[in-house]
């Protein structure tokens, strides 16, 4: 099991971190928040954290994420992944070669990081966090970047983005959405499935087909 590069602190350290290479900020769910690295829902089984982020660096990735505390505020957070981006660029870093990935909770993180960042260049993945309470919640959400969405078809609630990207004012270069269907609700985020860990590798990598 490799080392989970922690965000706020061990990653700004790393000085000698080569800089041509590709980079994957992974924002997780928030039952990893509540219950930690070993985090089970009674439905849905194991949250694989550690795996999917074994599965992002087998593909040549390096991984940026850590296990957020219980509560966190999205938009705080939100700024903390902005800064690491901004330093990344800072120390030559391609917009290109950097990819946000939300899950759940960790897509709205990733939504604001999009705002935020206001860099069209820069990668962006949500997953499952388009509905009607963060339409009505997160109201200042403006998408900026290369953006996928991905949504399961079971899990409801959870659908389409192009509610959130009609009414975003900012760059959007590159927008994708993909619906699918493995009949695992919601739990289909627990896992790293072929089904979303394909395209968001594609994505990751500058495919934007």
């Amino acid at each position: 099991m490799f080392k989970i590069i922690l965000i706020a602190s061990a990653f700004l350290a790393m000085s000698g971190m080569a800089i041509a290479q590709k980079y994957v900020f992974y924002l997780h769910g928030k039952i990893v928040e509540d219950q930690g690295l070993n985090a089970t829902n009674p439905l849905f089984g194991k949250y694989e954290y550690e795996n999917i982020l074994t599965k992002f660096k087998e593909e040549h990735f390096t991984v940026i994420s850590e296990c957020r505390k219980v509560n966190t505020d999205v938009k705080e957070y939100a700024y903390k992944v902005v800064q690491e981006i901004d330093s990344l660029l800072k120390k030559g870093a391609q917009p290109g070669d950097i990819t946000v990935v939300g899950a759940s909770k960790g897509s709205v993180i990733c939504m604001y990081v999009s705002t935020y960042l206001n860099n069209p260049n820069v990668n962006f993945v949500f997953m499952s966090s388009c509905n009607d309470y963060v339409a009505s919640s997160y109201a200042d959400i403006n998408f900026s970047g290369n953006i996928l969405s991905i949504y399961e078809k079971s899990d409801k609630g959870n659908q389409s983005c192009e509610a959130f990207k009609g009414k975003s004012t900012r760059p959007v270069p590159h927008y994708k959405e993909l619906q699918i269907n493995t009949g695992l609700q919601h739990g289909y985020l627990y896992k790293p499935i072929p089904e979303w860990m394909t395209p968001v590798t594609k994505w990751a990598n500058g495919n934007y087909n």
